[in-house]
């Protein structure tokens, strides 16, 4: 039996966690968190699963890199990611906007890491056109997905007859970055820096790592550090995105092998699983009132 495993290793590729594992092992972090997130007001969901859940969005965009970096078909990829994030930032609206399935106490769950993606993946695009120097249209992928937040704003405040068509319409058709804390400069930072430094894995982990602990730790806590009654421990009990650092160690044991399948389930489990334990909040609500 030993001898059988051993071959098959041999022949099937490196050791080490490939691509689907890390999706996997992200995956089931993410829901740890996300249960805490939607259902935490019941008290009894323990803090340690975001803590634990700090860990999925950098190893899912550690994913997204690979992914974008080795797709035969970007056009493919970006439409797949695109196509959720028009459908999960379309219900936020109208859950933000016009109070559409919030749940009683005014929570409604504000998840749009597909939103970051899309946003990412035409950065991505535009910084190996800079590569090619193809520098008009690179520059242009680079700054207007950043800059759209802010077009965004001065459009609604000069001329309000665009405004209800651009809440209603332009933000989710276009990925927007500020409309949800999954779609946040940390996370298009991280994303970003993944990238650059895609090609040597070392150098790609001790910068992600940097900027990470950069921001989350350094910066945060020296925000943090001015509020009353502050502590330097809250770091490790409430400040903790930080963790997130940790998940260069998975990063560190990828081997470079893309896994098997499971490509649409990935897909479909990100919406599906939040909805599912947004329902089940209503109900665990309803029973608790």
């Amino acid at each position: 039996m030993e001898a059988t495993a051993l071959t098959a290793r041999a022949e099937t590729g490196s050791r080490g966690l490939s691509g689907t594992g890390l999706k996997w092992m992200a995956l089931i972090l993410m829901v740890l968190d996300h249960i805490h997130y939607i259902l935490g007001f019941t008290g009894v969901i323990p803090e340690a699963f975001s803590m634990l859940g700090r860990l999925a969005a950098p190893l899912f965009l550690f994913c997204l890199v690979e992914g974008f970096s080795k797709t035969r078909n970007r056009r493919k990829y970006f439409l797949k990611v695109y196509l959720v994030s028009v459908g999960m930032s379309a219900l936020l609206v109208a859950m933000n906007v016009f109070g559409l399935l919030r749940r009683p106490d005014g929570f409604y769950p504000m998840n749009g890491m597909m939103t970051a993606f899309a946003i990412l993946m035409v950065i991505y695009q535009g910084i190996d056109w800079l590569g090619q120097k193809r520098i008009v249209r690179g520059l242009l992928a680079v700054i207007l997905p950043l800059a759209w937040p802010f077009i965004f704003t001065a459009l609604v405040t000069n001329v309000p007859v665009l405004r209800l068509p651009l809440v209603v319409a332009g933000l989710p058709l276009i990925p927007t970055w500020n409309t949800n804390p999954d779609a946040c400069i940390p996370v298009l930072l991280v994303g970003i820096v993944l990238y650059l430094f895609r090609k040597n894995r070392r150098w790609q982990v001790a910068a992600f790592v940097a900027v990470e602990l950069l921001y989350d730790l350094v910066y945060v806590g020296v925000m943090v550090s001015a509020m009353p009654d502050f502590h330097w421990t809250q770091m490790f009990t409430m400040y903790y995105e930080w963790y997130g650092a940790l998940a260069a160690v998975p990063m560190l044991f990828y081997n470079g092998e893309r896994g098997g399948g499971h490509k649409a389930f990935f897909y479909v489990f990100y919406p599906a699983h939040i909805y599912i334990l947004y329902a089940l909040s209503w109900g665990i609500y309803f029973l608790m009132n």
